[in-house]
């Protein structure tokens, strides 16, 4: 599946995302069927990564039934830029001071502009 990585994630990595939870729970969240979530997943609407064999998502990128707004632009951009999905992970989840906090957070929030802003800069 194109949206999940074999490498293992690295414990920093896996600590910063905070809740991670399964495919079937995503997809509970969002209140779709658990195979709609691989849709989303190869569509680049949602990441996942594998912990411990099993592919997660970070709690963090489901809010009120709903991807986070914004995301799957994102994580489009940053793919396009070149990072790999533990590589995405980690920079949705590090503190910006300019943002300020976390591109998620900032997602969160409803301030995609300035998130996507500096994703679309790292291309260059």
């Amino acid at each position: 599946m194109h949206a999940t990585v074999e490498s293992a994630l690295d414990p920093r990595t896996e600590a910063l995302a905070g809740e991670w939870i399964s495919l079937r729970e995503a997809a509970e969240r969002l209140g779709i069927k658990p195979n709609r979530i691989k849709q989303l997943l190869s569509e680049r609407k949602l990441l996942a990564v594998r912990r411990g064999g099993v592919p997660m998502v970070p709690a963090a990128f489901i809010k009120n039934g709903q991807v986070i707004k914004g995301l799957p632009g994102t994580l489009t951009l940053l793919s396009d830029a070149g990072y790999d999905d533990v590589e995405t992970i980690r920079w949705l989840f590090t503190a910006d001071d300019t943002l300020p906090g976390t591109p998620v957070q900032a997602l969160t929030e409803n301030r995609g502009t300035e998130v996507r802003r500096r994703a679309q800069a790292l291309a260059f």
